[in-house]
């Protein structure tokens, strides 16, 4: 049990292995030694809980008449993240993004009910994130996704059948939405797109609020940091699986203001 506290202590705090010794009274050799333990024994539960979704039509869609029928094959959505890491200078080249700092790309796919469906960990920041859900999507071992059924995905990504991404050159951003209303069937298709698809904005809030570590410069050698990050979606799973209200408890959960978004329509726009 005091293994486990000591690796969720500094996952959730970004805390030092020599701080975490000095308040437990151990070694730092020691804390190492069961932060290793601990994080292998984690990784070994992907299986069991990160899980491709089931397809039947997810209920968070089945039950709103906003995305009903017109989204019931969509299993999910997918988007890629970045999180800072620590690399040897030699290969810094490749891990730059576009913001100019070092991250791997990560490219994550969930259901609506805010878990982890798949992820895949360890490409490095210049990746465009088309190449990486391409590599998923094309492995044997990969992104499964059931035929006839698709994930939403941003305006970033290629157009493909396994996903549907907004219509290009048309508002795809709340703040745009909420100014004026809705001219055409495109602008109307985007917004509930948009509604839907903002759920794995919300996953990544949690995980950087609720994990520390992943909004923090790393100082674990590339391949801890990879295995981290992993593990960090895992626990995620885990918790929302035995009790979703902890993280809802904590504020960590915010609904976006779409009722706001949905009064500025004009009856004439609704009826369309």
């Amino acid at each position: 049990m005091e293994q486990v506290v000591i690796f969720l202590h500094i996952i959730g705090h970004n805390v030092r292995f020599r701080v975490i010794g000095s308040r437990h009274y151990r070694s730092i050799e020691t804390v190492h030694h069961y932060f290793g333990v601990v994080l292998r024994a984690i990784l070994k539960l992907y299986k069991p809980v990160i899980r491709l979704p089931y397809e039947s039509t997810p209920n968070e869609i089945r039950n709103n008449p906003m995305f009903y029928p017109y989204f019931k094959d969509c299993i999910g959505a997918l988007d890629g993240t970045h999180v800072l890491v620590s690399i040897p200078f030699s290969i810094q080249g490749r891990f730059y993004s576009r913001k100019g700092r070092t991250t791997q790309n990560i490219l994550v796919a969930i259901t609506f009910d805010l878990k982890f469906s798949y992820i895949l960990v360890g490409w490095e920041g210049s990746a465009h994130d088309s190449r990486i859900l391409g590599d998923a999507l094309s492995s044997p071992r990969g992104l499964i996704i059931p035929e006839g059924k698709y994930y939403l995905a941003d305006a970033r990504y290629n157009i493909r059948n396994e996903y549907i991404t907004p219509y290009r050159g048309v508002r795809y951003h709340l703040k745009e939405f909420s100014a004026q209303g809705l001219e055409n069937a495109k602008k109307l298709f985007n917004l509930h797109h948009l509604l839907l698809q903002i759920t794995i904005e919300r996953v990544f809030g949690i995980l950087k609020k609720q994990f520390r570590v992943l909004d923090a410069e790393p100082f674990w050698n590339f391949q801890t940091q990879v295995d981290i990050v992993l593990a960090c979606r895992i626990i995620d799973n885990h918790i929302m699986g035995v009790d979703p209200s902890d993280l809802l408890n904590q504020g960590l959960y915010e609904e976006p203001e779409s009722n706001l978004i949905i009064l500025t329509l004009t009856k004439q726009e609704v009826r369309e």
